[in-house]
């Protein structure tokens, strides 16, 4: 036996050969989970430096040789010393677009003032015929012929023509027609004379349209019903032969004949009141408030021997009448019921309580007041409330709504509305609704005629279909004013004979903003006098990519909601308030779908629009936005350059205004400079300062033509076709495009195209691979993966692009982009080849992307992966795929999470709803359900509570039933950026009972990362980590703040409240609809038999 200080020899043997084997597998084990506690994987960092720098020369290569980066940086670099820069003055900018503004505005507002006077001329002139015969173009039955192949009446032949500048509809751009609501009668004699008398209107059309070629649709809205249009078009009735529009509903209409008001509506739910009568007296509430606009305000008392305030929460006060708390009112308005008795007095009391109340707050319209009283009858006159209360100035207006037919306390709700300035009507039946609510618009507007007061009105923005382009998206505003009658003996009624207006399209606004001078992330943007954005790169009016709908709120989108930051609301405010000044602030700037962020400092100059309710606001990015600089070449050079076939210009840029005149419509921007620059246009109107620059850069960027020509024709270059388009564009909107394959080989046939809105300049952005590689580090390329939509996954290429600026400094304009767009197997293929490199003489690695026990990808600064073994992950979230990785990233640093939030968002919601609530809720689903009732009614002689309850037992039935909807929400979501001082990191993560190696390296000159993860350890314990947003619940008490919470606004400046002459004994009657009975019930059943 040997010592026992000595090894066996045999055992010395096997550890010797066992130290070898270790030397030899050391490093292939060191990525094996170890079994003890506290064992770490080690991936070797040096190996992943290796194939990150191997990669990133590769790629960089490739970007900059097929870009011509580095050629367009030394162009112009040549004219460095023959160019002067200049720091935009953001003060000076905004007062000279808020100058231009104004003056197009008063453009606008006196083409509507020439209507008005030849409309008020025209019925001075015309006296009343109800016997009156006239053939007038219907604008439903024109072109329309019966079997026998003759027109029907009021559907003479009508000239239609396709017009370029009503987005090529068939239009007659001569005369106007007319439309007439489907609840109305066509040859009514209040119809056939207004119609007669303003058919003078015509000749102002024609005469303003020639005046001011940008106008799009000009119109008279009569206080009939019938609306007059400019040009003439054809009009189509939807799926169930009805045409819902009534000008009258419309807010430019209301906003133009009345004055602002609070309105308390008080509704009955006694027991008299079940039935058929709670359905009218819900349908009268829901048409009250389809009248109320923005500068408006109300609440909504039910009362029996109790008082029910519809929204408990608002319990004494009112509401701004905007339209989410319309909505909000209208689902209250489903869950009231009648049981009781009323004790109208108490709801009176109430009433005038509050209205009083609020009025001493300073909030509200202080204006117009008014009660709405909507009830079967009242017992007594009350004439003690409004003698304490009302009397004797009176200033809140009665307005008494009588439903049902009995006419036993007609005369008592008439009283209470003649004693106060108020109006009575009577409704009967569910069609009678709407044209009884009416009534009480031309008593508010009374004063106003009285004082022939031609106030000028704007809207907020809104869209209109009519002339929906390929987005399916034209914003409009409406300019309004009212039409009064001028004759002698109705001086004292105050009569409104209707409103005329005009719509002003938001992109004509957008086309006064030099874009050139706001920079990359530059905007301008205009509010409303209640905070309301009128545009706003940030406003997204429609939901559901491809479907392309109108989220509810659309129109009522608060500055606060975009410019969130701003938690104070600093900036907001000051622009509703009208003054001028500047403001800063950081923001968080969503580009690319939302799903990536630039943090910014943004300088707000701000200033009013005179003349209009309006305010403009100019936001200049601090660096490289706040600067502009000029170049200077010959007219000659620059004309030779800039026509020259890979060039094009901004659609959206408005170089030349080719607006104006007719003949000029046809004519591209690029025609439109050259014909202005050689005198053939020199009355053209043009911008001098960006037409110079775009010659500018025209004669810089030449050359990278022939040097992308030599490239496409060099056989051995690209021979495998991985790079297909090389593209250029720079700060004066000008782009150069080369193909290095043929159109038809593209992958993504529609980059750079204009259905592809992002990648493109228009009229309040620049391209997204410019904005983003001016955020680069000058002379980095940054890359990207376009992210899939609903409907197509193109998630299948690469783009790459690089900044180009005059200087060396933070100053400096970055004056252009350029990048190139590949294959994204191509660029995968090129990752996988430097990731088999190594540095071992014998050429076998110790580690490879290939080893099954590690997972290497490689992302982008905001965490998406661009290479992954999986093919499916590629556009994916890393922290979906690696979450304990990106969990571990973002506690050290080396990423950080930026909470965003989205106040126009569309949430997923499951309710019940009731067919019938919601129905008969819709004035002409409810109009077409009282058909029915009007047939029982006749049949059955006024009985209303047997058969007519059977009849309507599908409308009012309580059918509940869950219904899935998209409904306006606030969400919170993250978004991702990594940190540009960490260039590499690794870490372990302990994963309970393993651990989780990995290796992160940024790739150089990039704005890409590669990772390499040890998958052997799952780590489960960790979730993933993922971009969903969540929505933002807000508990009862919170809602409730929120709803009587009330921003700063602005009232109009114009209030016709009250007019000692005004007649108040034209208050109303009983059965107000005077329309023959065959009249009115013949055309019902036609419309509704017919079908």
């Amino acid at each position: 036996m040997g010592s026992p200080g000595r090894p066996w020899p045999g055992v010395l043997a096997l550890g010797s050969r066992f130290f070898l084997l270790l030397l030899f597998l050391g490093p292939a084990l060191s990525l094996r989970r170890a079994d003890g506690a506290g064992a770490e994987q080690q991936i070797p960092l040096s190996v992943v430096k290796l194939w990150a720098s191997a990669f990133g020369g590769e790629i960089r290569s490739i970007a900059a040789k097929y870009s011509g980066s580095q050629l367009l940086q030394k162009k112009y670099k040549e004219y460095e010393k023959d160019v002067t820069i200049e720091e935009i003055d953001g003060l000076q900018l905004v007062k000279k677009l808020a100058k231009i503004m104004e003056e197009m505005f008063h453009k606008k507002s006196e083409a509507v003032r020439r209507l008005v006077e030849a409309a008020e001329e025209a019925h001075l002139k015309h006296e009343f015929d109800a016997d009156l015969q006239y053939e007038y173009f219907n604008a439903v039955l024109i072109n329309e012929r019966d079997e026998d192949g003759n027109f029907l009446e009021l559907g003479k032949e009508f000239i239609l023509e396709p017009n370029d500048h009503f987005n090529n509809l068939p239009v007659n751009v001569t005369l106007s027609d007319v439309q007439v609501p489907t609840n109305m009668y066509n040859k009514d004699p209040a119809i056939v004379n207004g119609v007669y008398w303003s058919e003078s209107l015509n000749k102002v059309f024609v005469d303003n349209f020639d005046h001011d070629p940008s106008l799009i649709w000009q119109y008279f809205g009569s206080a009939k019903g019938f609306f007059r249009q400019y040009p003439g078009i054809k009009w189509e009735p939807d799926e169930n032969g009805v045409i819902a529009f009534d000008c009258r509903n419309r807010k430019w209409y209301i906003q133009a004949a009345t004055s602002p008001k609070d309105v308390v509506i008080l509704v009955d739910v006694s027991g008299s009141m079940k039935g058929l009568r709670l359905t009218i007296a819900k349908q009268t509430v829901s048409s009250i408030l389809d009248t109320l606009g923005d500068d408006d305000f109300f609440n909504i008392i039910a009362y029996n021997e109790e008082l029910h305030y519809v929204e408990p929460c608002l319990n004494g006060t009112l509401v701004q009448a905007d339209r989410a708390n319309k909505e909000h009112f209208r689902e209250h308005l489903d869950k009231l019921f009648a049981k009781g008795i009323g004790m109208l007095d108490i709801a009176l009391v109430e009433a005038f309580n509050m209205l009083s109340d609020f009025n001493h707050t300073g909030q509200g319209s202080i204006c117009s007041q008014a009660i709405m009283l909507v009830t079967d009858g009242a017992v007594d006159t009350y004439d003690a409330v409004f003698e304490k209360y009302n009397w004797p100035d009176r200033k809140v207006r009665i307005f008494t709504y009588l439903i049902g037919r009995e006419a036993a306390f007609a005369d008592n709700l008439k009283w209470m509305a003649c004693a106060n300035k108020g109006f009575f009507t009577q409704i009967s039946t569910l069609a009678d609704v709407q044209e009884n609510v009416m009534e009480y618009l031309h008593v508010l507007s009374r004063p106003k005629v009285i004082d022939q007061e031609h106030d000028v009105v704007w809207t907020e923005a809104y869209v209109d279909s009519t002339l929906a382009d390929d987005q399916g998206l034209v914003l409009m505003t409406t300019v309004a004013m009212p039409v009064f009658s001028k004759q002698n003996e109705t001086r004292t009624s105050g009569i409104l004979l209707g409103v005329v207006g005009t719509d002003v399209p938001v992109k004509e606004l957008l086309k006064a903003i030099p874009k050139y001078k706001l920079g990359i992330h530059g905007y301008a943007f205009a509010i409303t006098n209640n905070g309301y954005i009128l545009t706003h790169p940030e406003l997204r009016p429609l939901y559901e990519e491809g479907k392309k709908r109108r989220k509810p709120n659309y129109s009522s989108v608060d500055l606060s909601e975009v410019e969130w930051e701003d938690r104070d609301d600093v900036l907001r405010n000051a622009m509703v308030n009208r003054k001028t000044g500047k403001f800063s602030m950081e923001v968080k700037k969503t580009v690319d779908k939302g799903k990536r962020v630039l943090v910014m400092t943004n300088d707000y100059y701000y200033t009013d629009i005179k003349g209009t309710p309006f305010s403009l606001g100019v936001a200049l990015s601090r660096g490289h936005g706040k600067y502009f600089f000029r170049g200077n070449v010959t007219i000659e050079e620059g004309l030779h350059d800039l026509e020259q076939p890979d060039v094009s210009l901004a659609d959206e840029w408005s170089y030349c205004n080719t607006d104006l005149h007719p003949e000029h419509r046809q004519m591209t921007q690029l025609k439109a400079i050259k014909n202005y620059l050689t005198g053939k246009e020199p009355l053209l109107p043009c911008d001098k300062e960006l037409i110079q620059e775009v010659l500018f850069d025209a004669v810089v960027s030449a050359p990278i033509e022939a040097y992308w020509t030599s490239l496409a024709l060099n056989k051995s270059e690209n021979s495998d076709k991985g790079v297909e388009v090389a593209f250029l564009g720079t700060r004066t909107g000008l782009s150069r495009v080369n193909l290095f394959v043929g159109p038809e080989q593209l992958t993504n046939q529609d980059f750079l195209t204009a259905g592809d809105k992002e990648n493109i300049f228009n009229a309040d952005h620049f391209p997204l691979w410019y904005r983003r590689a001016a955020e680069q580090i000058p002379g980095s390329f940054v890359y990207s993966i376009p992210f899939s939509t609903e409907t197509a996954n193109k998630s299948n290429v690469v783009t790459a692009s690089t900044s180009i600026q005059l200087l060396d400094d933070r100053k400096s304009p970055v004056v252009a982009a350029v990048g190139i767009q590949m294959k994204l197997e191509f660029f995968q293929r090129k990752f996988w080849t430097a990731s088999r490199q190594c540095t071992s003489l014998d050429g076998r690695c110790s580690i490879s992307c290939d080893d099954d026990n590690i997972n290497c990808y490689l992302i982008d600064n905001n965490g998406f992966i661009l290479v992954s073994e999986d093919y499916t992950q590629t556009g994916r979230f890393f922290g979906e795929i690696e979450g304990a990785v990106m969990n571990k990233l973002l506690i050290m640093g080396s990423f950080k999470r930026i909470t965003l939030y989205d106040y126009q968002a569309m949430c997923k919601t499951t309710k019940e709803s009731s067919d019938s609530a919601h129905n008969l809720l819709d004035p002409y689903k409810a109009f077409f359900a009282a058909v029915k009732w009007i047939v029982t009614e006749l049949v059955l002689f006024l009985v209303e509570f047997n058969l007519c309850n059977w009849w309507h037992s599908d409308l009012i039935a309580k059918a509940q039933r869950l219904k899935h909807t998209l409904e306006p929400c606030d969400t919170e979501y993250p978004a991702f950026v990594s940190e540009r001082t960490i260039k590499e990191t690794t870490g372990n993560i302990d994963c309970d009972d393993c651990f989780k190696s990995f290796v992160i390296q940024q790739i150089q000159n990039s704005n890409l990362f590669m990772v390499v993860v040890s998958n052997e350890c799952e780590c489960e314990s960790v979730s993933p980590i993922t971009m969903e947003p969540i929505e933002i619940r807000y508990n009862e008490s919170l809602k409730c703040e929120r709803l009587k919470s009330h921003k700063i606004r602005r009232r109009p400046e114009s209030c016709h409240g009250f007019h000692p002459e005004e007649n108040a004994r034209e208050c109303g009657g009983v059965l107000g609809l005077s329309a023959k009975p065959t009249l009115v019930v013949l055309p019902l059943f036609l419309a509704i038999f017919s079908r």
